[in-house]
């Protein structure tokens, strides 16, 4: 996890985090996290192998220097891993390059499938780093179906070597809490583009018209930017406490992004008790199965009506989520994860 920054990368590092909790308290197999100065912590668990010689950084251009210097001088960095049977990059980029068998995680190929939501920089950097690691890897994990489909297509890739792994969910802290529903809808996202923040409030304000008494609650980094329109509270990154309690207390979750690898905010949402109502986009179909209202999050019209839809059928979807949130484990992810070490040994 070298290229780990803590608190900036989304629900990767969620992922890599809670899959090496469940290893940890699996037991079933060695495993050692490989962490930089700057994430200690995120071995949660696991026998933990700091790499001080990898010059981790919180910004990008450090960032950038720090892995292209592992890539270009990787030796010092290589005999830290002598001995192991398979290397997991669970943040895809491989760094640094080791001579063992290797698995990586391919969180999505969004930059493929929407190069326009991203720079041109980072779409180079993406298809140097991503794109490589996943054509040179032994076996490539990826957490839904959807993202099988669409990097086999993209990247030419062997099937017998992508498998399916979902994530799961901490059903200790998303849970019902028996709290009263409040007249808000949720919306968990920071405000990159995918995430589809301007036509939500376009769907929002369709919905005032009808339901005065509505509110929308925006959480996440850069949401703060987006205050103002009536009715809207926009409360930028929130400690994850009182995310959950949102969760717990909101009308219906609504999640209108155009594109996810894996999209875990609607089964946090049905965790903790909430409807749904999510895009009918990327892999969310098959995250959230029956139990969420899908709509077409490219038009506010269709945004609002599903959303409608959720609230009119609350009981009905609280009821579906909870089971379908409940078949969501992080034990069983660190399972499969086993089974593709094993595989790919």
């Amino acid at each position: 996890m070298l290229t780990l920054v803590p608190g900036a990368m989304g629900g990767s590092e969620t992922y890599a985090r809670a899959l090496a909790r469940a290893l940890a308290a699996r037991h079933a197999i060695d495993v050692t996290a490989f962490v930089p100065s700057i994430a200690q912590d995120a071995a949660e668990g696991l026998p933990m192998a700091l790499v001080e010689e990898y010059r981790a950084s919180a910004t990008m251009a450090g960032r950038l220097r720090a892995m292209t210097a592992a890539t270009v001088f990787p030796a010092a960095l290589r005999l830290r891993f002598d001995g192991i049977d398979v290397v997991h990059y669970p943040l895809t980029v491989p760094v640094p390059p080791l001579r063992t068998r290797v698995a990586v995680t391919l969180h999505d190929v969004q930059h493929l499938d929407l190069p326009g939501m991203f720079p041109r920089a980072e779409r180079a950097f993406r298809k140097l780093a991503y794109d490589r690691a996943a054509r040179r890897a032994d076996m490539v994990i990826v957490p839904t179906t959807f993202v099988r489909e669409r990097a086999i297509e993209l990247l030419r890739l062997d099937p017998g070597r992508v498998r399916v792994i979902h994530h799961g969910v901490d059903h200790d802290l998303f849970r019902p809490a028996g709290d009263k529903r409040e007249r808000f809808l949720l919306y968990p996202a920071k405000t990159w583009p995918h995430k589809n923040h301007r036509r939500l409030l376009e769907a929002f304000a369709l919905l005032r018209r009808r339901q005065p008494d509505l509110r929308l609650v925006l959480t996440g980094a850069g949401t703060e930017r987006l205050a103002g329109p009536p009715g809207v509270e926009a409360r930028g990154a929130l400690p994850l406490a009182e995310l959950v309690g949102l969760y717990q207390r909101s009308a219906c979750v609504v999640f209108p992004s155009l594109y996810e690898g894996f999209g875990a905010p609607p089964l946090e949402a049905m965790a903790c008790g909430a409807p749904v109502a999510a895009s009918g986009a990327g892999s969310l179909p098959e995250v959230c199965g029956d139990a969420a209202v899908l709509f077409d999050a490219n038009d506010p019209a269709a945004v609002a009506a599903g959303v409608e839809q959720a609230l009119g059928r609350a009981d009905e979807l609280s009821r579906r989520g909870l089971t379908r949130a409940a078949s969501f484990t992080w034990d069983a992810s660190a399972r499969a994860h086993e089974d593709a070490y094993r595989a790919t040994a």
